[in-house]
């Protein structure tokens, strides 16, 4: 049987386990809530501890958002980096305020990061065969690259599926 001291005394320990884990690292509300759980601790004493941090201001979601899109708005798609804050429990409203924050603050040219991440890989001129081109394509995309933007910059780079390549494709199909 669980006693109003067993609860208080899970309630004081789950906070003493948040201070640490937010010494190491700052996290959402919904990390730390999981890092709790996943301790042992119960629902209750979780979100107890979830409160008592909030209110001291050791966690905050918009302050979270803002520092997480700022070490990575260069390196990463402005679609990319949102589906991350959302995986992380990040509320769409709060990731949207906390991109336009960074964004005037830093202007991050997402066609430029693109360039780069394609140069990355091949060189401008570049002859790709089919495959390369459909993984190529696939990588971009899955990095959070909107489709326009990337032809674009194929196009742009002039890297493009061999012609040798594709009349080879011919002959095999008749």
């Amino acid at each position: 049987m669980t006693t109003d001291s067993d609860i208080r005394e899970e309630k004081r320990q789950a906070r003493k386990k948040a201070m640490r884990l937010l010494e190491r690292m700052d996290r959402t509300e919904k990390g730390l809530r999981e890092k709790l759980t996943q301790s042992g601790f119960s629902a209750e004493a979780a979100e107890d501890a979830v409160a008592c941090m909030k209110e001291y201001g050791y966690i905050n979601d918009q302050r979270y958002a803002e520092n997480y899109i700022f070490s990575r708005i260069h390196e990463k798609s402005r679609q990319r980096i949102f589906q991350e804050l959302y995986q992380k429990g990040v509320a769409r409203e709060t990731a949207e305020k906390s991109w336009e924050t960074v964004f005037s603050l830093e202007q991050p040219d997402e066609r430029e990061l693109l360039r780069s991440t394609v140069e990355k890989k091949y060189m401008p001129g570049s002859e790709l065969d089919e495959k390369q081109m459909r993984r190529l394509y696939g990588y971009l995309v899955r990095r959070g690259f909107r489709w326009e933007d990337i032809s674009s910059v194929m196009e742009e780079l002039e890297i493009r599926v061999s012609a040798e390549n594709n009349d080879n494709k011919k002959y095999r199909k008749t």
